[in-house]
C-alpha cells in the first residue's frame, strides 16, 4: 500500500513540474474573478434594506388659473351631432333642454330659423341647460363660407338670439371607398360627410353621370378640409384632391388657385371642367331618356320625346348646367314653370315642369355653373314630380347624356411650375390611398 502511494504521489509531482506557466496566470485570474462575484453576490443589499431608504416627496405645482372657467351652479353641458332625419325638436330633446318657452321663442324668431332649415347631419350642436333643463345657451354652426353661428343666450331672464363669428381651424382629411351599392352609402361606410360626397360629385360631374354610370367595384379617394371649432368638427371645407375610379377608367381633380383663377385640374394641368355638366341635379333617376318617340302619358300619342326626364321629389335643387344669360322665366304650355338659359350664344338649356325659381333668377341674370336656379315640380304637363331638360345646339335638340361637351381652357405655360409645385404633395397622398386600395381590394 505505502509503496502505491509512493508511486501516485511521485507522478503527481512530475505532472506539476511539466504544466506550463499559463496555465497557473488563467487559474489565478480565474480565482480572482470567482472571489469578485462572490463577493459582489453577498454584498447586494435586499429588499428590506432598500425599503429603508424609500419615501415619498410631495410638491405642491403651481398653476396658472387666469383664464379659469367658472361652471354655472346647477347648469349643465351637452353637444350632440345632428343625425339623419333630425328635428329640431329631436335634436333639443338630446340636449335635454325641457323648455318650451325656449321652443317657441326658436319658432318666431326670424334670426333663429337656420335652426329648422341647417339641419345638415354631422354638425356639432351645444347647449347648456339648468337643472329643470330650461335653455341657458345654444350655439348652431351656421352653413356657409362665413364661418360663424347661430348664438341663443339667456339674458336677464330672457333669451335673445345673434350671430358670432367663429375661430375655426382647418385639418387635411384623407378617406377612400369603393362603391357597393351607392355613392352616400360607400362614404357613410368610410365616415365621409355627405357634403363632400356633393362636392365630389360636382366635381366629376362633366365626365361622370351619378345617377346612371356608377358600378359596382367604382373606388374613390378623396383629400378635403375639416373645420374645426374648439376641437369638434364645425363644417366641411374644400376638396383639394380626388381621384375617381369608373368602370376601370381613372379620373382625378386637384384644386389650385392662382392670380388667374382657380379650378379642378388634372395632374398634367388641364381643366376638368366642362362647359357644362351631364346633370342638372345631384342625386336622382332618368326616368325618360331623349327617344325618337315614346306614347305620351297625358296626349296618349306617340311623340318624339327630345329631352331626359329626371325623377325626383318635389323640392329638389335644380342647378344651371353651364355659364350663361336666363333667357326666360315663366309659364310656358305644357311644359309649365320653366327657365332657358343661353350660353356662349349657340347653346341654350330648358329646365322644365319646376316647381318654383330660386330668388333673383329673372330674365338677363348673369348664372354660373352650378347655381341653384329653380325646384323640381310637377308643372304643366307632367304626371309627377319630375324635371324635364333639354340641350340645344342651334336650337337643334341634343341628347345631354351622349353629346360632346366641350372643356374649359387648360393653365399656360407659365402656371404649370407653380401648379406643380403645389400639385406634386397632394398627388403624392392620392396615390398612397390608392395603394392601399389596391392591397385591401387583392
Amino acid at each position: 500500500m505505502n509503496n502505491e502511494k509512493t508511486r501516485i504521489l511521485t507522478h503527481l509531482q512530475a505532472v506539476r513540474e511539466n504544466r506550463p506557466r499559463h496555465f497557473w496566470a488563467g487559474a489565478f485570474v480565474a480565482g480572482v474573478s470567482l472571489f469578485g462575484m462572490v463577493a459582489a453576490f453577498g454584498t447586494a443589499p435586499d429588499s428590506s434594506e432598500i425599503r429603508a431608504y424609500q419615501h415619498a416627496v410631495v410638491e405642491p405645482l403651481p398653476l396658472d388659473l387666469k383664464d379659469k372657467i367658472e361652471p354655472l351652479e346647477g347648469a349643465f353641458v351637452r353637444e350632440e351631432r345632428i343625425q339623419r332625419g333630425d328635428t329640431a325638436a329631436s335634436l333639443l330633446s338630446r340636449l335635454s333642454v325641457q323648455d318650451e318657452a325656449a321652443f317657441a321663442f326658436l319658432r318666431r324668431q326670424p334670426e333663429t330659423q337656420a335652426i329648422f332649415r341647417q339641419m345638415r347631419p354631422g354638425k356639432v350642436v351645444t347647449a347648456q341647460t339648468g337643472e329643470s333643463g330650461e335653455l341657458i345657451y345654444l350655439s348652431f354652426p351656421l352653413n356657409g363660407p362665413k364661418n360663424s353661428a347661430l348664438v341663443v343666450e339667456r339674458r336677464d331672464d330672457r333669451l335673445v338670439a345673434g350671430e358670432q363669428a367663429l375661430a375655426l381651424t382647418v385639418q387635411i382629411q384623407m378617406k377612400s371607398g369603393e362603391i357597393r351599392s351607392s355613392l352616400f352609402a360607400a362614404t357613410d361606410a368610410v365616415g365621409m360627410p355627405d357634403s363632400v360626397a356633393i362636392q365630389m360629385a360636382d366635381i366629376f360631374g362633366g365626365d361622370i353621370d351619378f345617377h346612371r354610370d356608377l358600378r359596382r367595384g367604382d373606388r374613390f379617394s378623396v383629400v378635403y378640409e375639416m373645420l374645426y371649432n374648439q376641437g369638434q368638427p364645425a363644417r366641411t371645407g374644400r376638396i383639394l384632391a380626388a381621384e375617381f375610379v369608373n368602370n376601370g377608367k381613372a379620373f382625378s381633380a386637384i384644386w389650385f388657385e392662382s392670380k388667374e383663377g382657380q379650378g379642378y385640374y388634372t395632374a398634367d394641368g388641364k381643366n376638368i371642367r366642362k362647359a357644362f355638366l351631364r346633370s342638372p341635379l345631384e342625386f336622382s333617376r332618368v326616368t325618360s331618356g331623349f327617344t325618337g318617340s315614346r306614347f305620351h302619358p297625358i296626349l296618349q300619342t306617340w311623340r318624339a320625346h327630345k329631352g331626359v326626364d329626371y325623377g325626383a321629389p318635389i323640392g329638389t335643387r335644380v342647378k344651371a348646367t353651364g355659364d350663361g344669360i336666363v333667357e326666360f322665366v315663366g309659364k310656358q304650355g305644357g311644359y309649365g314653370n320653366l327657365v332657358v338659359i343661353r350660353h356662349h350664344g349657340r347653346y341654350t338649356t330648358h329646365y322644365a315642369h319646376l316647381n318654383g325659381f330660386a330668388p333673383g333668377i329673372r330674365k338677363g341674370v348673369r348664372v354660373s355653373q352650378g347655381d341653384i336656379i329653380g325646384y323640381v315640380g310637377k308643372s304643366g304637363w307632367a304626371t309627377g314630380p319630375h324635371l324635364h331638360y333639354e340641350f340645344r345646339i342651334n336650337d337643334v335638340h341634343q341628347n345631354p347624356l351622349s353629346v360632346a361637351l366641350p372643356s374649359a381652357p387648360p393653365l399656360g405655360h407659365h402656371q404649370l411650375a407653380e401648379f406643380r409645385q403645389h400639385a406634386d404633395p397632394l398627388v403624392f397622398r392620392l396615390e398612397r390611398m390608392r395603394g392601399l386600395n389596391l392591397a385591401l381590394v387583392n
